[in-house]
C-alpha cells in the first residue's frame, strides 16, 4: 500500500528544544516522536537534495524559506537511497506543487519515507533562538505536554556525540555507473580514464554524477577500508567525501589516510576537508550554528576572486595547529573560518563547502577539473 494514500490527519505538534524554548504547530507524516539536533537551511530551493543529504544525518532539519513543496519531488534530485534527517520543519508545506518533472508532492514523499515533519511552525523565530542560542537538541512529538518532552529530551544522547558517519557509509564496495547527465553537461577525459575511489564518509550522488561525466571510473568503499585495500584497486585519485558529525570522533579514518598521503592525490570535501585537516595537524571545533545555505560567499586569498557556495557543516576546521606544508586558500567572507587549502608540494587540496551543490552558479565545479588534471598528470 502506497502510505502517501492514507488519510493525513493534521494533528497538533510540539518541537521542544533542549533549553526549554517551544514551538507548536502541525504533524506531517508518519510517527509520533523524532529526536536529533535541530539545525536551520537558508536556501530557497533544494529541499529534495537537503532531505537526502547524507550530512543531516541525526539532525531536524528547519527550512528557512517560508514556502516548501511549491515545485513538488522529481525522481532525479535524490542525493541519496534514502531520507537521512531525523525530522523536518517549515512554516508552509504545500499540497499543490507545480513543476512539469512533479511525481508527487512532498507531503507525500515524507510519508512514503516515514518522516514525521511539522508545518504552522514560526521558523523565523526558531532561526533567530538558534542564532542566538546555539544549535540545540530538540524534539518533534505529537503525544507528550512540554514537561514530559522535556524529561525525555533530557536522556537523548549529544549529535556530537555520536559516530553519524557508521549510519550513511556504504557497507560495501560498489561501482558507481549512473550516466543520466544533464543537457550540456561536458563529457571530458573519455580517452584517459582516470580511476577516483571514493572514501565514502556520506556522500552525495552529484559528487559521483560530476567525476563519471569528467570521464572517471568511480568506486566507492566505506569509510573504514583500510589504506592497503584503497592502494589496491590501484586508484589514480582518492575523494574524501562529505558527511555528517564531528571528525574528531573519526580517529580511524585519520590514520588510515595518513598512510596515503605521498601516494596518491587527494581531494577532500567537506567532512573529507576536516578529516585532511586533522591528518596535516590541525584542530576542528564546533561552530556555534553552523553554515548551511546556498549563499555563503567565500574568498580565495591567492587570486582575490569571491565565489557564492553552498554549505552543509556544523563543524570547522582550527587553522593554528596546521602545518606549514599544508596552507589555507580561501576563508569564509563572514566569519573567516577555513573554507579551503592546498599542499604545497603534494596533489592534495580540500573544500569545506559543497562545489558539486549548483547553488544557483556552479562557477566552483572547476574544482573537479582540477582534480581530474592532477590525475591525469601522473597517470
Amino acid at each position: 500500500m502506497n502510505l502517501a494514500n492514507v488519510n493525513d490527519l493534521e494533528r497538533s505538534a510540539l518541537l521542544v528544544l533542549s533549553d526549554g524554548r517551544s514551538f507548536g504547530g502541525l504533524a506531517r507524516g508518519i510517527g509520533s516522536r523524532v529526536t536529533g539536533e535541530v539545525v536551520f537551511s537558508t536556501s530557497m530551493t533544494g529541499y529534495q537534495e537537503a532531505l537526502t543529504d547524507p550530512s543531516f544525518a541525526g539532525q531536524i532539519l528547519t527550512m528557512t524559506f517560508p514556502l516548501q513543496g511549491n515545485y513538488g519531488i522529481t525522481d532525479e534530485a535524490d542525493e541519496s537511497e534514502r531520507v537521512q534527517v531525523e525530522g523536518f520543519v517549515v512554516r508552509e508545506l504545500t499540497d499543490l506543487p507545480s513543476h512539469g518533472s512533479s511525481v508527487m508532492s512532498l507531503n507525500e514523499y515524507l510519508t512514503n519515507n516515514n518522516i514525521l515533519a511539522m508545518t504552522g511552525v514560526d521558523t523565523r523565530s526558531l532561526t533567530r533562538h538558534l542564532r542566538s542560542s546555539g544549535v540545540l537538541m530538540g524534539t518533534i512529538t505529537t503525544d507528550e505536554n512540554l514537561e514530559e518532552a522535556l524529561f525525555r529530551l533530557g536522556s537523548a544522547p549529544d549529535y556530537a556525540a555520536a559516530d553519524h558517519v557508521k549510519s550513511v557509509s556504504a557497507p560495501l564496495l560498489y561501482e558507481f555507473n549512473k550516466k543520466d547527465f544533464a543537457p550540456g553537461d561536458p563529457i571530458l577525459g573519455e580517452g584517459n580514464n582516470p580511476h577516483v575511489v571514493v572514501l565514502d564518509l556520506g556522500v552525495k550522488q552529484n559528487i559521483m554524477r560530476l567525476l563519471q561525466s569528467r570521464g572517471c571510473r568511480v568506486t566507492v568503499v566505506p569509510h573504514i577500508t583500510l589504506p592497503t585495500d584503497i592502494l589496491s584497486l590501484r586508484p589514480d585519485g582518492v575523494l574524501l567525501s562529505p558527511g555528517p558529525g564531528d571528525p574528531e570522533l573519526l580517529g580511524d579514518v585519520t590514520r588510515s589516510v595518513t598512510e596515503l598521503v605521498g601516494k596518491i592525490p587527494m581531494l577532500g570535501i567537506c567532512l573529507g576537508h576536516q578529516v585532511l585537516a586533522k591528518v596535516f595537524g590541525a584542530k576542528t571545533y564546533k561552530m556555534k550554528f553552523g553554515h548551511r545555505g546556498a549563499n555563503h560567499p567565500v574568498i580565495d586569498t591567492v587570486s582575490g576572486k569571491v565565489h557564492i557556495t553552498s554549505q552543509n557543516h556544523g563543524f570547522a576546521v582550527d587553522p593554528d595547529g596546521l602545518g606549514a606544508d599544508m596552507q589555507v586558500t580561501q576563508v569564509h567572507l563572514n566569519d573567516d573560518s577555513v573554507e579551503a587549502m592546498s599542499h604545497v608540494t603534494e596533489p592534495i587540496f580540500t573544500l569545506q563547502y559543497h562545489s558539486e551543490a549548483s547553488p544557483g552558479p556552479n562557477d566552483t565545479e572547476f574544482v573537479f577539473n582540477e582534480f581530474v588534471q592532477f590525475m591525469s598528470e601522473r597517470m
